[in-house]
């Protein structure tokens, strides 16, 4: 059983901030040539839910929740006990990256306006890694979808796999994990909203649905969450693993791109 994990992270690790000089290596629109207007590639509606299921139905890579890779170092804790925000450096949080040269154009395309994305509504600055760079994320084609949950320092890899992750609503899903974020469907005060049908659940996945105790940061339950699972996430049957209490016929968890909410909760985790 894993221990008490937070929903979003309060606590930054100690390290040196990166430098606002650093925004000379900010990812630019201009990194994204204009193949993709012409291919549309990550563009298709197909929502996270749907895409991380069948991507990561039958790899071998351990993971919770998923689609998040246990931390090496912090065993099952939450990684607030020891911290693992990305700084903050005046006005910005600047996190360095790499793009695997194994991607197309067009793939690479897709993960950079995912990462562009979180530059026009929040502080997040994604800036390509450098020699200078300790801490960064790196993108790879890897077994399926997946990334570690906050910055574990040093190289963190966050897998979208070629033919099967390379979607808008997935870079961004991954993406947020790797700033703090975790599954709304997992929240504190989810029993206020959805009903688990454990009896649905794949087996062996049931710890999927495994509640945690979250800071919430003072937002409501969201339904339209990029970070949402839909309500037949891992099910065995066709029928719904989640059902929300005030109207079971909804449904949910079907984001292709970050909500009002999700935006909010990134502003507010870094003070943007």
């Amino acid at each position: 059983m894993f221990a008490v994990v937070l929903f979003f992270l309060a606590i930054s690790m100690a390290a040196v901030p990166l430098k606002a000089a650093d925004s000379v290596n900010l990812i630019k629109k201009t990194d994204v040539t204009d193949v993709i207007s012409k291919a549309n590639v990550g563009i298709k509606k197909t929502d996270v839910t749907d895409v991380i299921s069948k991507a990561n139905a039958r790899i071998q890579t351990p993971l919770i929740y998923g689609d998040i890779a246990p931390s090496k170092s912090r065993n099952a804790d939450p990684c607030t006990a020891t911290g693992c925000k990305w700084p903050k450096s005046e006005s910005y949080v600047y996190v360095p990256v790499q793009i695997s040269p194994l991607y197309t154009q067009e793939e690479r395309n897709v993960i950079l306006r995912g990462l562009l994305s979180f530059h026009t509504s929040t502080c997040i600055r994604f800036v390509w890694k450098n020699v200078t760079h300790q801490d960064f994320v790196y993108f790879y084609s890897g077994t399926g979808c997946w990334s570690s949950l906050g910055r574990q320092g040093g190289l963190q890899v966050v897998s979208l796999m070629k033919n099967g992750c390379l979607y808008h609503s997935t870079v961004q899903h991954e993406v947020s994990h790797a700033l703090g974020f975790h599954h709304e469907q997992v929240r504190s005060d989810r029993d206020s909203y959805v009903q688990v049908l454990p009896e649905n659940i794949i087996p062996g996945n049931e710890k999927n649905f495994d509640k945690v105790q979250t800071n919430n940061l003072g937002t409501p339950y969201d339904f339209n969450s990029v970070m949402h699972y839909n309500k037949y996430g891992f099910s065995k049957n066709g029928q719904p693993t989640l059902l929300s209490k005030a109207n079971p016929s909804l449904d949910f968890g079907r984001a292709t791109s970050m909500s009002a909410n999700d935006i909010a909760r990134i502003n507010k985790l870094y003070g943007c």
